[in-house]
């Protein structure tokens, strides 16, 4: 390390005791928007940056869009001055740390589409300057902050190690979760080099209650893929057991409470339609696509993605058998999709299993409504760009009664399950809403 770096890197620990950092974060999303806050809470100046010029505009305005959020805490720091927001990314240059939660989604040939953190690495190379931070939240696979960050800033001109820190603390935000938020979550945090880890782990210090410093940034892409390939693998395993259990007569959910009761040895994942979200359905793909690059074949991995894909495609089947069972074709059936969020109570659609369930049931010729208290308004998706965009319909007991069948993809607190299953012709149910068996009632 040379004095001027050391220089560099004492100036920015001392701003950090003394809560004069000016943190930027890129991507106000679910990610991002959380974690200013938490900033802004602790006495930093923050600066959100985001392309959506509409989002901008409503953080300016201190006008909440992410529901579990609310509007308070986001009001109260922009009424303080703590949080501002804005599209102009020269703005990057005035501040000192910038946290990046872009998305990272899959190509159609299901391989990391890095478009974002490449265009977001380059905004930063522009307008990078001396003692710089930063650290890349979005998750990725092992390699991305070091290699393809990395050589994207230093197209500066400027050197890693001499002019910028460098460091990975994967995002672990769970949407909704009312026990755990962002300040309360340990934060996992890998350095490029020492020193970044060591500044980067400082300032996650000042406004989270725990961190957790690993050797590397490598260690850190990897332990957020290992968190979310664990999760995977195991919902993966209650996917197929629910399948097999079902030809057998065997009610899943009996089973799983049953076996939930067991004090150790035991931990429970529940079946669904199919995986959703902004991480569990990717982030697999993250690491099989990385490992090919050294030989290895990750079968298993790979095997429980094909259990977690073709969900859908049971479930359909499932609403076509129930229909069959009274006469009646799938082709022009009338269908309300109950739930379009990928879980429960949040207004989250990312990668849901409802869309594909829509697309589906709309590609074998039904008609398809849906209802979700937390989504009035269907938004236009990049996965499934052939659906016509809709309005979530009134949920009673005469609009229920008016569909061949209620199938229910997300198991919401909002909504009245004895109205639907007393009103409803046919109940299609993919999240075990009925422990106690009803004649109208199909699991799925």
């Amino acid at each position: 390390m040379t004095n001027a770096t050391a220089s560099l890197e004492e100036s920015f620990a001392k701003s950090i005791e003394q809560r004069t950092t000016k943190v930027g974060v890129v991507g106000m999303g679910y990610v991002g928007l959380p974690l200013a806050l938490a900033f802004c809470e602790k006495g930093f100046s923050v600066v959100g940056f985001d392309v959506d010029h509409e989002k901008v505009d409503k953080l300016r305005a201190g006008e909440g869009y992410i529901q579990h959020l609310g509007t308070e805490r986001l009001a109260e720091a922009v009424e303080k001055g703590q949080l501002g927001a804005t599209a102009d990314f020269d703005r990057l240059a005035e501040v000192d740390a910038i946290l990046v939660a872009v998305p990272t989604p899959l190509t159609k040939q299901r391989e990391p589409d890095m478009r974002y953190i490449v265009s977001t690495a380059e905004q930063i190379r522009d307008r990078l300057r001396p003692g710089h931070l930063i650290v890349l939240e979005s998750t990725t696979y092992p390699g991305t902050t070091d290699e393809l960050v990395r050589g994207i800033l230093e197209q500066s001109g400027k050197r890693f190690g001499e002019d910028f820190f460098l460091a990975y603390s994967p995002e672990r935000e769970d949407p909704g979760n009312k026990k755990y938020e962002t300040r309360t979550i340990p934060k996992v945090v890998g350095g490029v080099d020492d020193a970044s880890g060591k500044l980067a782990a400082a300032l996650y210090e000042a406004a989270v209650s725990r961190v957790v410093r690993v050797g590397s940034a490598r260690a850190a892409e990897a332990t957020k893929l290992t968190e979310n390939i664990f999760r995977a693998v195991n919902i993966a395993l209650v996917n197929e057991l629910k399948v097999v259990y079902d030809r057998m007569g065997i009610d899943v959910w009996d089973v799983l409470d049953a076996a939930e009761t067991k004090p150790f040895g035991f931990m429970r994942f529940n079946p669904g339609p199919g995986l959703g979200g902004h991480c569990i359905p990717l982030d697999p793909f993250y690491l099989t696509w990385k490992a090919r690059e050294y030989g290895i074949a990750t079968r298993f991995i790979e095997l429980a993605g094909e259990v977690n894909v073709a969900m859908p495609r049971y479930v359909v089947g499932k609403v076509q058998d129930a229909l069959n069972d009274r006469g009646r074709a799938l082709k022009g059936a009338k269908i309300l999709l109950l739930g379009l969020a990928y879980k429960k109570d949040i207004d989250d659609p990312r990668e849901s299993p409802s869309f594909e369930l829509l697309h589906m049931l709309e590609e074998r010729g039904a008609e398809v409504d849906y209802h979700d208290p937390h989504i009035p308004h269907m938004p236009s998706m990049r996965s499934w760009p052939s659906l016509e965009p809709r309005d979530s319909v009134a949920l009673d007991a005469s609009t229920v009664a008016a569909y061949d069948v209620v199938l229910i993809a997300t198991d919401h607190t909002k909504v009245d399950y004895e109205m639907v299953a007393s009103h409803a012709q046919v109940v299609v149910d993919t999240r075990g809403v009925f422990r106690v068996a009803h004649d109208n009632v199909v699991k799925a």
